[in-house]
């Protein structure tokens, strides 16, 4: 892994604490980066919550989504699987006139579809995390950290979650949210928060 820091990869907040450069992109990344990005999640609900804004994401910007999270939390039942996947078309079109999400039937209808399969999943595996974190990389096979945006162990889960029907969860969404949810540290040498990351990574209990 190249340990190289650099000022492009380095962003100065305004408290003086370095950290993964995307953060100067807007103030709200700051407590997102800092509290959520990178650290380990084993709750099922969470890990569903994340698979479906990253497919809302797809294609806009992060900042968008962040903006619009309680909102689509409000509208999808917090991400509630057993229950998003009861939705029914008289919801879909509840959805695509709320004006506090992104409206795209097909991204919609591809949560509600998913929620269905995260239930079929739970009942297989036990959860969505056991399932998940199976994908966790050896950290030795790492590249540079933001140095790439799809990885061996996201076009993996990819082709996982296709063939038991899921929507809208190519390699690069999934890669996302293998980073978003802590599977690696993908903190960029030099960033505050990398050290923080790696101790809750060292202490988190795989499912």
């Amino acid at each position: 892994m190249d340990n190289k820091i650099t000022q492009e990869n380095i962003f100065k907040g305004p408290d003086g604490e370095s950290r993964c450069a995307w953060c100067s992109a807007t103030p709200e990344y700051i407590d997102y980066h800092d509290k959520e990005w990178g650290f380990p999640v084993s709750n099922d609900q969470r890990l569903f919550e994340k698979i479906c804004l990253e497919s809302f994401q797809s294609g806009l910007s992060w900042r968008t989504i962040l903006a619009k999270r309680e909102n689509f939390r409000n509208a999808f039942s917090h991400f509630d699987f057993e229950r998003v996947a009861r939705f029914t078309q008289q919801d879909v079109k509840r959805l695509l006139s709320d004006a506090g999400i992104v409206r795209h039937r097909g991204k919609i209808e591809a949560v509600i579809n998913n929620a269905k399969r995260a239930v079929e999943l739970v009942s297989q595996e036990g959860s969505l995390a056991t399932f998940f974190w199976r994908y966790e990389p050896d950290e030795n096979t790492l590249p540079s950290p933001q140095s790439v945006t799809t990885s061996a162990a996201s076009i993996a889960l990819s082709k996982a979650l296709k063939k038991r029907g899921w929507k809208f969860v190519g390699p690069t969404t999934l890669y996302a949210f293998i980073q978003a949810m802590g599977l690696i540290n993908d903190h960029v040498q030099g960033c505050a928060t990398r050290s923080k990351v790696d101790i809750a990574r060292k202490r988190f209990k795989r499912p």
